[in-house]
């Protein structure tokens, strides 16, 4: 897992919004990636309906929303629709994306482990946590950085 102040690595990939590339918003947004083991599983889709709900919160705190997995852009078109997510799932189909945010296996081999960075609009990492952080603890961060 990287540690707060590392430079976040950049990337550009398919989401459920169309292409994405994180050098596009940094400077001007910080940007909350969520690691997530697999849609449509029973705690993703509880973590991933809680940034849903708080969304607008999150959004009006200057920070954009993305959650990473390794499955295909199908099968995260049908999670976001069946839950009417607004932020985009991105498709790590290759994990370079996981592997460039150290982002370990669960068992060392099954699925990705569940990971939140904040990065702030420097490009440095602001927070990162293992589990299922609460949004109001999101919110704390983003509120704090914008401060400093």
């Amino acid at each position: 897992m990287l540690t707060v102040g590392t430079k976040a690595p950049v990337f550009t990939a398919e989401s459920t919004k169309g292409p994405f590339a994180i050098q596009d918003v940094l400077g001007s947004k910080c940007v909350i990636l969520i690691f997530y083991p697999g849609d449509d599983t029973p705690i993703c889709t509880k973590q991933l309906c809680a940034i849903r709900d708080g969304y607008s919160e999150l959004e009006a705190n200057d920070a954009v929303v993305l959650g990473v997995n390794p499955a295909g852009l199908s099968s995260h078109q049908a999670f976001s629709g069946k839950f009417g997510y607004d932020f985009p799932l991105v498709v790590d189909r290759d994990e370079s994306i996981r592997k460039a945010y150290d982002v370990g296996k669960i068992l060392g081999f099954f699925a990705q482990q569940r990971i939140v960075y904040i990065i702030g609009k420097d490009g440095k990492i602001i927070y990162a946590k293992k589990g299922n952080p609460p949004v109001a603890d999101l919110l704390q961060v983003l509120k704090r950085s914008s401060k400093e």
